[in-house]
């Protein structure tokens, strides 16, 4: 892979958690009902942040569950040897407003797989998608309700999202292959 640019430094992409908390609340009509779900690896830390977000805006405690989605996957017929940890949702999604969080949005394949996972916890009142980076390409008819930056891209760029809790900084950067 070969650095094309910096989308995000640690100060942006701050502000844009920061921004996609307020907009969650702007458009949630009880934010009593509110969860957070993160995809596994990266969607975690980012319902993480978000969470604490908007404790600081609303004073509000909002829960934040784990997804693993590997078993859901389309793909994982391709892959050797899938590397299967846990999901943790150790609260009722039922009657919940959910939102699943995700660093990058490209063909939505794993928002098909985290709805299918999801699902084995309960029925919630509404899923919408937030998504740090939403580079386009879908080949699935998912699209995010809430977003940090749209990135057009080629198939040939990689969007690299790098948070702090599982990369050691917070950036997101462009390759190309």
């Amino acid at each position: 892979m070969k650095f094309k640019s910096l989308l995000y430094d640690e100060n942006i992409l701050g502000r844009s958690i920061k921004r996609i908390a307020h907009e969650i609340l702007e458009n949630t009509e009880n934010p009593e009902k509110l969860c957070l779900i993160g995809i596994k690896t990266r969607g975690v830390p980012i319902a993480e942040r978000l969470a604490t977000c908007i404790q600081q805006i609303e004073n509000l405690r909002v829960p934040v569950g784990i997804l693993d989605i590997t078993l859901y996957r389309d793909d994982l017929t391709e892959r050797s040897e899938p590397l299967v940890s846990e999901s943790s949702i150790d609260f009722d999604i039922t009657g919940r407003e959910v939102i699943l969080t995700d660093d990058v949005l490209f063909t939505g394949r794993t928002v098909r797989a985290a709805l299918d996972a999801l699902m084995r916890f309960g029925r919630p009142a509404k899923i919408k998608l937030a998504a740090l980076v939403d580079r386009g390409h879908r080949e699935l008819p998912i699209r995010p309700d809430f977003v940090g930056k749209n990135i057009p891209t080629s198939k040939t760029e990689i969007v690299r999202v790098s948070l702090m809790e599982t990369d050691g900084t917070d950036s997101i950067i462009l390759y190309e292959r």
